[in-house]
């Protein structure tokens, strides 16, 4: 009889090669349009089929032989004293969601085959949703942080593609952006919460997490509370709650494997993965149960001025999640396992049955409490959903894009010339004045208008070039160092105008107090 570490790596990879088969057939033409679907629905549930058994097996072979623990499969990564291996950890708690996700993601599967029959993007349903199922055992049976990380970024990548399956519609899309950089502030705290752990802990095994003797309180803290900004962006926990209703543009079984049952429990597993550390934190403790708190709190009253049942749905999995982060605060981390397994399944369940629903129902929805109605200023705020979307947008979503947009405008204004690339720009030299007086123009506004105290060292230095060129080359025919103090004027003038930014200034001001510290 096998061992449980000889074979668990196929839990995650099993899905991962069906999305990839599926993804090969695709672009060879093989599995699309209407008569591709029966072999797409048959790669992925066979793929998530043998995950589930082997994820069974490795269950049924713990509770008869005793769960192995931590086990290493091979070494990922050494430089000095940084080792990263490829490791699981296989205890209670990772068997067990282990086979949660597994079962679910069989399921979801499963109703999905005639749930999307003759959807234009079936194909790419399925690849995605294998994907997910894959990131998700990585989360959940990962041995150390890093690898947990990689299944954590799969996972936002499934989510984002999946919020904007129906990228015709600038509603989903958006509503993806708005997502994916949401939970992207999330990730940083993933990152620093690993880089803190390698330098306190001396590695980002999570069997390290008991190696805490020689740490302070406050590096404690602060390891604890770079992995809970993570968790809470990911379970949409405050303040981070408002991307999740944007999340339901994607099809009702990925809203409800992603939403409802799978990804939003990945910031309460990541918590009480965590719990060795959280048990000599306790300010951090208290601070979870505090926003869980408010969270659930926030869920339930936004949840009566609802009247979709998939929002309803949303909003209650918030509120559920919140009081997993209570449990977790009072240091019931039993009770917090409990509550995510049995929540888990029940809302898959209810997101599955929502379509039928909306068909049986009949009768409005239920009318607001009298309480809540009365009190205007909270009736109000509910429906606004205590404007946690608008607040994000302007503070995260909103500034993300700009700066994509001006690293855009650089790689196009600045980057392309450098590798040569075509493009419509104007440059700071002599040979432009020269170019627009053959054509008759007015040279006198093509090299812009100097701004600040860089521009007119610009403009000065512009000057001199000109003189430089008019007098010694235009009239000299050298073309080649022409053309080089053309460009380099060009590129002066477009990184000073990209400097001269006020989120670039801020972003030397920051770089400037890390070079310090």
């Amino acid at each position: 009889m096998p061992e449980i570490g000889d074979i668990v790596w196929l839990i995650p990879l099993l899905p991962l090669l069906g999305a990839l088969w599926l993804a090969v057939g695709y672009l060879l033409n093989l599995n699309r349009g209407e008569e591709g679907e029966r072999h797409t629905a048959r790669v992925a549930t066979l793929a998530a089929g043998l995950s589930f058994l082997i994820a069974g097996f490795n269950a049924l072979n713990a509770m008869l032989s005793g769960s192995p623990g931590h086990i290493v499969i091979a070494q990922w990564f050494n430089s000095g004293e940084l080792n990263i291996n490829v490791s699981f950890m296989l205890d209670t708690l990772g068997l067990t969601m282990s086979l949660l996700v597994s079962f679910i993601a069989l399921l979801m599967l499963r109703f999905s085959v005639n749930y999307l029959h003759r959807e234009a993007g079936f194909q790419r349903f399925f690849m995605i949703l294998l994907l997910f199922t894959s990131a998700m055992q990585l989360i959940v049976l990962a041995g150390n942080s890093v690898l947990a990380f990689v299944g954590w970024e799969l996972a936002g990548i499934s989510s984002y593609l999946l919020i904007a399956y129906a990228w015709d519609r600038p509603v989903a899309t958006s509503n993806a952006t708005a997502a994916f950089i949401t939970n992207r502030i999330g990730d940083t705290g993933f990152i620093a919460g690993i880089v803190l752990s390698v330098l306190w802990l001396g590695g980002s095994e999570w069997t390290m997490l008991n190696n805490t003797a020689d740490l302070e309180n406050l590096q404690i803290d602060l390891i604890v509370g770079c992995f809970l900004l993570a968790a809470l962006a990911k379970s949409a926990q405050l303040p981070f709650s408002g991307w999740i209703t944007r999340a339901l543009e994607g099809p009702t079984p990925s809203s409800a494997i992603f939403y409802g049952s799978l990804m939003v429990h990945s910031g309460v597993y990541l918590l009480l993965r965590l719990e060795p550390l959280l048990s000599q934190a306790p300010p951090m403790m208290t601070l979870i149960a505090v926003l869980g708190l408010m969270t659930a709190l926030y869920g339930w009253i936004t949840g009566f001025v609802q009247t979709d049942i998939k929002t309803s749905l949303m909003l209650s999995t918030v509120s559920q999640a919140g009081l997993m982060l209570v449990w977790i605060g009072l240091g019931w981390f039993e009770l917090a396992a409990w509550h995510l397994v049995l929540h888990a399944i029940w809302r898959a369940y209810q997101f599955l049955n929502a379509p039928s629903m909306m068909h049986m129902v009949s009768r409005a929805a239920r009318p607001v409490p009298a309480w809540l109605r009365n009190q205007r200023w909270l009736h109000t705020a509910s429906l606004q959903r205590f404007w946690l979307d608008p607040i994000a947008n302007w503070l995260l979503v909103r500034p993300t894009i700009e700066l994509a947009r001006d690293v855009q405008d650089f790689d196009d204004e600045v980057v392309s010339r450098v590798v040569g690339l075509p493009a419509q720009a104007q440059a700071i030299s002599s040979l432009q004045h020269w170019e627009a007086n053959k054509q008759g123009e007015n040279s006198s506004n093509a090299s812009g208008q100097a701004r600040g105290i860089l521009g007119h060292m610009m403009e000065s230095t512009a000057s001199m070039l000109y003189w430089f060129e008019d007098r010694l080359v235009l009239k000299g025919g050298g073309e080649g160092l022409l053309a080089l103090i053309s460009r380099l004027g060009f590129y002066a003038n477009h990184i000073e105008r990209l400097l001269s930014q006020p989120r670039y200034l801020l972003l030397l001001i920051m770089a400037t107090f890390i070079v310090i510290l």
